[in-house]
């Protein structure tokens, strides 16, 4: 088992979109149905696996290509670290004062560690002053609990 941290950072309004934050089904549209369902039907299958935009289930950041993984872990600790330094990074940009706050952000790292200890995925999101979200997960992978039919996308051989 190990861990896979991604990160996102953009408009709300592109996060919002829900359409390309989500699979598509794992069945064809309706035929004859509505156009409409039909297009989104087609955006999904093409959009969803190439967009950077963190995903609803955060294990399908798993279905994502390899060169969105920010970094690989193999311990929990290690990848605290790394989620530690991203949230920092932001921090004082959070729209949020209360959650700049050093105490707030070790709180989060701390049970993020201990999450992924037992082979749980974090997901973690903030507003940033102005019109931005900063999105940040750590995925365990090989196998993930949530989805153990998810391949690990860096090709490390395991499942």
């Amino acid at each position: 088992m190990h861990h896979h941290g991604y990160s996102w950072l953009g408009e709300k309004k592109a996060f919002d979109n829900e359409g390309v934050r989500r699979p598509a089904p794992g069945h064809a549209p309706p035929s004859g149905g509505d156009e409409g369902l039909r297009e989104r039907h087609r955006a999904a299958v093409a959009d969803f696996p190439l967009t950077p935009i963190p995903p609803i289930q955060t294990a399908h950041w798993l279905v994502k290509p390899a060169s969105l993984v920010r970094g690989t872990w193999a311990e929990p600790g290690e990848a605290g670290q790394w989620l530690g330094t991203e949230l920092t990074a932001y921090a004082a940009r959070f729209a949020s004062p209360a959650e700049r706050a050093d105490e707030w952000l070790e709180l989060l790292v701390r049970g993020a560690v201990g999450r992924l200890a037992w082979g749980g995925d974090v997901s973690l999101g903030h507003y940033l002053v102005g019109t931005t979200f900063h999105s940040v997960a750590l995925v365990t992978c090989s196998p993930n609990r949530a989805d153990p039919r998810l391949r690990c996308p860096v090709g490390t051989g395991e499942r």
